[in-house]
């Protein structure tokens, strides 16, 4: 194997072909050799634009490819599971974009089948987790800058309710949980380094996308809470607050992280506020790097696929809560 892994795309996804594959064209290990469509045309067409020397007309004829490596999933949610299982059964590692399924159970098939390859890596892409301004905040809180971590409180929110945008379609897994939703529950169970003990959610479903567009959710982690709110129909904002018995930690953009100006962290102690400016960085970029040098060294990916079953579990939890009105252990 060169110094660098050979990735493919499955699917001219706009996730893909906006954010992710130039950003891991601009990444020391990571080479982007092929992209294919179910439409031939297509797949050439982003591959002239984005400098890819390999266009397919099936999922299957880049699978096949022996020149390949590994495999980028941006498909919808509900072809993450089966395209990314006939990835792994075609010999290549798998980057499949979150939620990493439909369900814990179906994100458990993928698990199992990871397991019955284990010389192959997998890894859900939650980016914003391999950000510096997220390894930061957790090197603060497991340091004790902030005294004990107490609770955490998350928003984020855009507005998007055009029935044809798969983020609205109820049936191959849209909605505001499944889409932005499983953020702060990701980020919850980070800073924690734990799973919560119980759930407690409420949500609001549009009547006509059959989608939930506004969720409120506690999680109880037994030493500590996270509370957020989750949107797809409110004015844009993201925020997260992580409170602790001596400070805080303020991240002003947590998620989509900016790569044309510093991430800012504000963390108070004392009565004082310390504002810590990050380097760009393109947290696409080291995502790719991560999971290429993974490859390359045989060493553990960054997210284990466990933890996004786990993340899984707690929206179902949350969805679960709703519809009893009751808190839901784990």
């Amino acid at each position: 194997m060169s110094d660098k892994i050979r990735w493919g795309i499955l699917s001219t996804a706009k996730i893909g072909t906006v954010q992710v594959i130039p950003a891991m064209q601009q990444g020391h290990f990571c080479d982007v050799t092929a992209i294919a469509s179910r439409n031939l045309d297509r797949a050439k067409q982003v591959a002239a634009e984005l400098g890819i020397p390999h266009a397919y007309g099936s999922y299957e004829e880049l699978l096949a490819d022996p020149e390949i490596d590994a495999i980028y999933n941006p498909l919808p949610n509900h072809m993450h599971v089966p395209w990314s299982i006939k990835a792994i059964e075609a010999g290549k590692h798998v980057l499949c974009e979150k939620p990493i399924g439909l369900s814990a159970a179906e994100g458990q098939q993928l698990f199992d089948c990871a397991a019955a390859h284990p010389e192959l890596k997998v890894m859900e892409a939650f980016m914003y987790r391999h950000h510096p301004q997220w390894q930061l905040a957790q090197k603060m809180v497991q340091e004790g800058k902030i005294g004990t971590l107490r609770t955490i409180q998350s928003f984020f929110s855009y507005f998007n309710n055009d029935p044809q945008n798969i983020r609205n379609q109820s049936d191959i897994g849209g909605g505001g949980l499944m889409d932005i939703g499983c953020y702060p529950i990701s980020l919850s169970r980070f800073i924690f380094g734990a799973e919560p003990q119980r759930v407690f959610g409420i949500a609001e479903y549009d009547k006509n996308l059959g989608t939930d567009y506004l969720a409120s959710a506690t999680l109880d982690f037994g030493n500590g809470t996270s509370t957020f709110t989750s949107s797809t129909q409110l004015n844009p904002y993201q925020r997260v607050h992580i409170h602790g018995t001596t400070g805080r930690i303020e991240i002003e953009i947590p998620f989509n992280a900016p790569i044309d100006r510093p991430c800012k962290i504000w963390l108070q102690t004392d009565g004082e506020i310390e504002e810590i400016e990050l380097e760009l960085c393109n947290q696409y970029t080291i995502q790719g790097d991560l999971m290429s040098q993974a490859i390359l060294n045989n060493t553990p990916v960054p997210t284990p696929l466990n933890d996004a079953i786990g993340n899984m579990r707690v929206i179902e939890a949350i969805v679960e809560s709703d519809r009893s009105g009751n808190w839901v252990a784990f």
